[in-house]
Formats: C-alpha cells, structure tokens, sequence
C-alpha cells in the first residue's frame, strides 16, 4: 500500500494527478491523503469537490483528511511508501521540525516512525530562501527521499523551487531500492 498526499500547491495538482493516475493504471494500493486545506478550499485551479472526488474514483478509497484518521498510517495501517506531491514549504518546514497539525503532517509522522521511506514532490515559492534550511534538514535523515526539482520561474520568483512530476514515476522506484534520486537539482 502506498500513501499518496496533496498540500496547498494548487498550481501543481494537474501534474501530480498525471502521476496518480499512472500510478493507480499500474495497479499500486493506493490511499489518498489531503490536507485540510486541500479538502476544503476552491481556487482558481479548481473545485476541491472535483479533486476529492478523482482522487477517490482513482483510487477507489475515501480521502483521508483529519489528523485523527491519519494517526493509524504508522502502526496500524502501514504504508510501503508515502509520496507528498505536492509538498508546500509549509508542510516541508513542518515535517523538519516535528510539527503535526495537519493530516499530511501526521501522515508523514506516522509512517516515519515505523522508519519506511518518504517522497517528497516539492512546490515552494520560498526553497531557497526560508526553506532552504529544511530542505539541508530533511536530506540529511534517514527515510525521506526527495524527487529531482528545479527552478521554475527565475525572473519572477528567483526563490522557488518545484519538482520535476515526470520524475515522479522514476523517482518512486529509485526510493523503494533506498536511493535518492539524482540529480537532485535539474
């Protein structure tokens, strides 16, 4: 079973769906995992009731979406392998400093303590800024893996940095043999 969560990166929810779906074509267990805000909000990008129900029509489960029903993902309801994608800084900055105040948060907090690995697809306008530290933080522990990013908007926005989603699929079989993927800035 594989653990699939959707942070606020609305921008990046069509390329991350892209790889669910593959995923979930391939055959992959998966169970879908959003944040609170995810659930709930609409956006420019689209309706959070047309999200929910895709995720959950692909991959034929209820979206997990409260920190009480996440808890169980650790002991209870193991996960091979949880991918966050997209992961905001928010949610990065949260997992480096143990915060859980939201489902993806506990999610990744569960499984990491049963020491399976983590994918982190990342999408965040402050990365090398504010965030770069985390990013050091997170690399630097066993288990959490990231997929290869890249810059995505130099002029406008010359701290971002998002992931590269037609790495995903690759980057997810690199980490079940524990590898990260490189390179990891493209």
């Amino acid at each position: 079973m594989i653990g699939y969560a959707f942070t606020g990166s609305f921008c990046t929810h069509s390329e991350s769906l892209k790889v669910l779906r593959r995923l979930c074509e391939l055959g992959a267990d998966v169970v879908p995992i959003m944040s609170e805000n995810v659930y709930s909000t609409d956006t420019r990008f689209g309706k959070a009731s047309d999200l929910i129900d895709t995720v959950e029509t692909l991959c034929n489960r209820r979206v997990i979406h409260t920190i009480k029903d996440a808890e169980p993902l650790g002991p209870r309801c193991p996960l091979e392998l949880l991918i966050i994608a997209p992961c905001t800084g928010n949610t990065l900055a949260k997992i480096a400093l143990g915060i859980t105040d939201t489902a993806v948060c506990m999610s990744a907090k569960a499984h990491l303590r049963e020491n399976r690995n983590l994918l982190i697809a990342l999408a965040s306008n402050d990365a090398m800024s504010a965030n770069l530290r985390n990013i050091g933080t997170l690399l630097n522990r066993k288990n959490i893996f990231f997929v290869p990013m890249r810059q995505d908007d130099i002029k406008n926005k010359p701290h971002s940095l998002v992931a590269d989603f037609s790495l995903l699929e690759e980057s997810y079989n690199a980490v079940i043999n524990n590898s990260q993927p490189r390179p990891l800035f493209i």
